[in-house]
């Protein structure tokens, strides 16, 4: 047997993959800093036991191939996976000013099936993040029905752990669950408090122990349970392995052992977890959605979250409001929360211009006739299960929504709207006018979801729909934002418009549909700003974030609950593209009011609650905390998060998130640092910040209530704050004053 290494990457990440053309599938050996890779010249035995461990660069499992050499539900050696053989590769080097993009193609075939495969791996200069993205074609003469297909899949995970250290002990895995209105909740355990051991059955001829650590969505919602990120750590070193799966619907993480080491294996739908199935006939083809994985030495999940920072902004696509971030007010939350009307509204309206905002989105509600508060079969008022036809309501705007929307545009502000596309209530017009195929079916029945259809995107008369009614806002309205809420998950998917998909099929028809849609209306508006939301926090994937501007990230109406969300957001989502509800109501506090403030400032602000309510010294607070935050958040775009106390627990007393910009020619950094002290928390805190300048001295750049009182112990780097109230906050800075850098 004669083993083929291939070698290729960056200095920052590289891969080592081997291969023998006559005798199994391409396998990837190692990746990591092209220094740590190890060498088939000068270590050829380490490097044929790796490569014995090492996992095929694409698992694969078919209707009637199986697996081998292991058992349960391991989505790893299956047969179809070990049947390729290497058939040649392609090395692309695109030059540009966003960082050089380096791309490998490896090819690999079954002449037996006549399944053909192409793995594809990107890499940028300076980001040691890996996109992966699998393709595989049928050029054989009958159909192949896929069930499993990886968009990554890599093992000898364990590699760089001393002699005698255990795996189970030594690598610890973070993982965030992501509740709705509790979103970002990581965790760190090791993988043996996390069920996973070695049971010793290697040395006796078995793989390893059959079971696996899991995290799996299913359905419309990707991040309703969990978020598609996670982390691998090597506490002792800091060597960690941080991923993602960029895509809006069905996902699956597999972590496991095998021949005594560990691997992980990313997919989209799958069979057993989503109900799918993907029959390729001859000559047909089918895509993986994408995954990305970020590699560092040292510095643990921070640092891989911030490479995986940089890669989010270097792979999205562009748009004015990454550098203009204005303050947008919504008037949803703790306000008029779906009733809209020109009565409500126009003194919102101008309370909104005069706190600072410079757009302005009426929210939910405004096309439903019916009187406020009727509640349909949906359960819910009208404005719920009305939804679809997307015409202003006349018993709610007398003088026409254009009186509200001028009134808006006069005051100075952008005017906006709130749409729920994907869905049709069940007493909408559109529900009839549409053909029953625009819709999910299963079984041939339309489905229903809390008064609620849903629409299928691949279809065209869903998608010449839409078209119409954003064109029309457009258009009639002047509308410059849009907010793309999605409040149902719809199941594991549809029959597809023909019916005869399987229903994780169905559901990634519509996933890619919907992002092409996406993709259209900003080809055709490109200055129109459009919000992703789905109910708060559901929908947190680099497939949306990766198009649309601003992303809202919870639903969360308690202030005193939302700085362990605001502060651990950024793992998620970039600080410039992560709204954050500000929501000062008469009733708070001086010191409250700072705390509702500083939770947004370090995010992009949405301004809502009742600014029409408040005193003049409380709206003079409000309009302080917003021409501060103008004069800092040009530095948002470029910063890189930290957790000096750690990523915040749900009821922890004091939380701290700081963001730090990048060095210029002429400036050093400047380090951003909010401060949240909670209701029972001491009123002193120290925070370490170890990479502060000695010489540095902290400033407030924000706060309001009893003044706070702090001071830098340069030689030891660390901050003591002590803030008088509880529910208070205060923003701090380090650095260049951002009113010169502004």
């Amino acid at each position: 047997m004669s083993v083929t290494h291939l070698r290729w990457g960056t200095a920052e990440l590289s891969l080592l993959l081997a291969f023998d053309t006559a005798a199994g599938p391409v396998r990837l050996v190692a990746a990591g800093e092209a220094a740590t890779l190890p060498d088939p010249a000068g270590d050829p035995e380490l490097c044929a036991l790796l490569t014995r461990r090492a996992l095929p660069l694409v698992e694969i499992e078919t209707a009637g191939s199986g697996r081998l050499g292991t058992s349960g539900k391991r989505h790893v050696d299956g047969a179809a996976s070990r049947a390729l053989r290497y058939t040649g590769h392609e090395e692309d080097h695109e030059r540009h000013g966003g960082g050089d993009l380096r791309t490998l193609r490896v090819r690999m075939a079954d002449e037996t099936t006549g399944l053909r495969v192409t793995a594809v791996c990107t890499v940028r200069e300076g980001i040691p993040v890996l996109g992966t993205e699998v393709y595989v074609d049928n050029a054989g003469d009958r159909p192949v029905t896929l069930e499993y297909v990886s968009s990554f899949a890599c093992s000898n995970l364990a590699r760089h752990l001393d002699d005698g250290e255990r795996w189970e002990d030594g690598l610890a895995l973070w993982l965030a669950a992501n509740p709705w209105s509790g979103e970002y909740r990581w965790s760190k355990a090791t993988l043996g408090e996390r069920g996973l051991y070695d049971v010793g059955m290697v040395p006796f001829g078995q793989t390893g122990s059959k079971n696996r650590i899991t995290v799996t969505s299913t359905g419309s919602w990707s991040s309703s349970e969990h978020l598609p990120v996670g982390c691998l750590e090597e506490p002792r070193t800091g060597r960690a392995l941080l991923w993602q799966i960029e895509h809006n619907g069905s996902w699956h993480t597999e972590i496991a052992d095998r021949f005594g080491d560990v691997y992980l294996a990313l997919s989209g739908p799958a069979d057993r977890e989503h109900q799918w199935r993907r029959r390729l006939a001859p000559g047909e083809s089918f895509r993986t959605v994408p995954a990305s994985v970020a590699f560092v030495s040292s510095g643990g999940f921070e640092a891989a979250l911030a490479a995986m920072t940089r890669h989010r902004r270097a792979t999205r696509r562009p748009h004015p409001d990454h550098q203009g971030l204005p303050v947008v007010f919504n008037d949803f939350m703790n306000s008029l929360m779906g009733e809209p009307s020109t009565k409500a509204l126009l003194p919102l309206v101008d309370a909104a211009a005069a706190a600072g905002a410079e757009y302005f989105c009426i929210d939910a509600g405004w096309y439903d006739a019916e009187t406020p508060g009727t509640v349909g079969p949906g359960g819910v008022p009208g404005w719920w299960d009305a939804v679809g036809e997307w015409e202003e309501s006349a018993p709610r705007f007398p003088g026409g929504l254009n009186e509200v929307l001028d009134r808006i545009r006069d005051a100075g502000m952008v005017p906006g709207l709130w749409l729920e596309p994907e869905v049709v209530g069940v007493r909408s017009p559109v529900a009839d006018a549409l053909p029953d195929d625009a819709f999910f079916r299963r079984d041939g029945i339309r489905l229903v979801e809390w008064g609620r259809h849903q629409l299928d995107l691949s279809h065209p008369a869903a998608r010449a729909h839409l078209d119409a009614v954003v064109d029309r806002l457009v258009r009639d309205y002047g509308v410059g934002y849009l907010k793309l809420d999605y409040n149902i998950d719809i199941g594991p998917g549809t029959d597809g418009p023909d019916g005869t998909d399987s229903p994780g099929e169905g559901l990634l028809g519509h996933n890619r549909a919907y992002l092409d849609w996406l993709d259209g209306v900003l080809d055709r508006h490109p200055a129109l700003v459009l919000e992703s939301c789905a109910a708060g926090g559901s929908r947190t994937d680099h497939a949306l974030l990766s198009r649309l501007p601003i992303h809202s990230v919870t639903d969360q109406q308690d202030f005193r609950l939302l700085p362990a969300i605001a502060a651990v957001a950024p793992t998620a989502v970039t600080p410039e593209q992560g709204a954050i509800w500000a929501y000062p109501l008469p009733e708070h506090s001086e010191a409250e009011l700072g705390m509702v403030m500083v939770s947004a400032m370090l995010g992009r602000i949405h301004l809502s609650g009742r600014p029409d309510l408040l005193s003049r010294e409380q709206l003079a607070l409000i309009r302080q905390a917003v021409d501060t935050y103008r004069t800092y958040r040009s530095l948002l775009t470029g910063a890189l998060p930290r957790w000096p106390l750690g990523l915040p627990g749900w009821r922890d007393g004091w939380i701290a998130l700081a963001l730090t910009t990048g060095v210029t020619d002429d400036q050093g950094d400047t380090t951003l640092l909010a401060l949240w002290r909670r209701e029972g928390a001491p009123e002193t805190v120290t925070v370490p910040l170890p990479w502060i300048a000695e010489d540095e001295r902290p400033r407030v750049v924000f706060g309001a209530g009893p003044q706070p009182a702090y001071g830098w112990d340069g030689r030891g780097r660390t901050l003591r704050v002590t803030l008088p109230a509880e529910q208070s906050a205060v923003l701090l800075s380090f650095g260049p004053d951002p009113d010169v850098r502004a």
